[in-house]
């Protein structure tokens, strides 16, 4: 066993040790194949669209900001009551991050009826994903409950944007237990995935509301390329780009790499270079990717056991877009 390996073990004892509840061998009597259904989904899933990898990602993200990973922002929304998913920051959220979850399930529910857990299996589903397109392998606790709750009110402040000020992006992962260099790990999640062009088109065509003027941290070539990529963006919001323009479909620290140039896309991205609170770790990641991995790993695993739900402040979802009192 290596050192990498050993280190990984010895934290997922740490952390396991903290929330009892959960276990790395949950499924092992009641759901003995659920690895190997979970591992033939996910890759065909990735084999038939590339993208779903990146979808995962953001997805649990943004899952495991509001409420904690509890597989409340796959709820769809009713008459009654506009869930996570229909607020506005999740409305791009792509499609392929809820099918992923939506196949494993049904294949999951024809071996083993009613006993694993959606929010269980966004998370392994992330991992795998991130793995199979080059990314780090990392141990994930298994146990959770689906939540009981899904509001888009509840999003609101929760979640970082493309806009944001690096002080609010640092305030919303201190308050959930992240450290600075924990946070600028997890923003390597960009390694992969794309951004629509109303995320970022504020700082190629007025800047400052400045008409004609481009954000100067911006690389000025690829300032320009997007600016052409996304002309059409008012009549064609579904317009997008890559958020690693030199390797968008791996896993893989040239992220970090890019900021230095100027090629980061969105506006959070290129802060992370531009202030001294962060550019340390940016540099770091930047030269060893051996660290990214083993620090994204880390804040996966701490992510992903953010407001889990056990007991009775959960339950086992039938259907992974509704509550099984629906």
């Amino acid at each position: 066993m290596t050192f990498h390996m050993l280190f990984l073990l010895l934290l997922t004892v740490v952390v396991a040790t903290s929330h009892p509840q959960l276990s790395l061998d949950y499924y092992s009597k009641t759901c003995p194949n659920f690895q190997q259904i979970m591992e033939q989904t996910t890759t065909d899933k990735q084999i038939k669209s590339p993208t779903t990898a990146a979808a995962s990602l953001r997805l649990f993200f943004h899952d495991c900001l509001v409420t904690g990973c509890d597989a409340s922002t796959l709820i769809t929304s009713t008459p009654f009551l506009s869930a996570e998913r229909d607020a506005d920051i999740n409305l791009s959220l792509p499609g392929d991050g809820f099918d992923v979850v939506v196949r494993a399930k049904a294949a999951l529910e024809l071996h083993c009826p009613g006993v694993v857990s959606c929010s269980d299996i966004l998370a392994v589903a992330t991992r795998n994903l991130v793995s199979f397109v080059g990314g780090p392998f990392y141990s994930v606790l298994l146990g959770r409950k689906d939540g009981l709750v899904s509001n888009a009110s509840l999003t609101v402040n929760r979640l970082p944007k493309p806009d944001m000020s690096l002080d609010k992006m640092l305030a919303i992962f201190a308050d959930l237990g992240f450290s600075t260099r924990e946070m600028v790990a997890l923003g390597g999640a960009h390694t992969i995935g794309f951004s629509h062009c109303k995320e970022f088109v504020s700082g190629l065509y007025n800047f400052n509301h400045t008409r004609g003027h481009v954000d100067p941290t911006y690389n000025p070539r690829l300032a320009h390329g997007l600016a052409r990529a996304c002309s059409d963006y008012k009549r064609n919001p579904t317009l997008s780009v890559f958020n690693d323009i030199i390797t968008p479909n791996k896993f893989d620290n040239v992220y970090y790499k890019n900021l230095p140039k100027g090629l980061g896309l969105l506006r959070s991205d290129r802060l992370l270079y531009t202030d001294p609170r962060t550019r340390p770790f940016v540099d770091l990641y930047a030269r060893y990717q051996r660290v990214f991995f083993d620090d994204f790993g880390k804040a996966m695993q701490k992510l992903g056991l953010i407001g889990v739900k056990v007991g009775r402040h959960g339950e086992i979802r039938r259907r992974c877009d509704a509550f099984n009192s629906a």
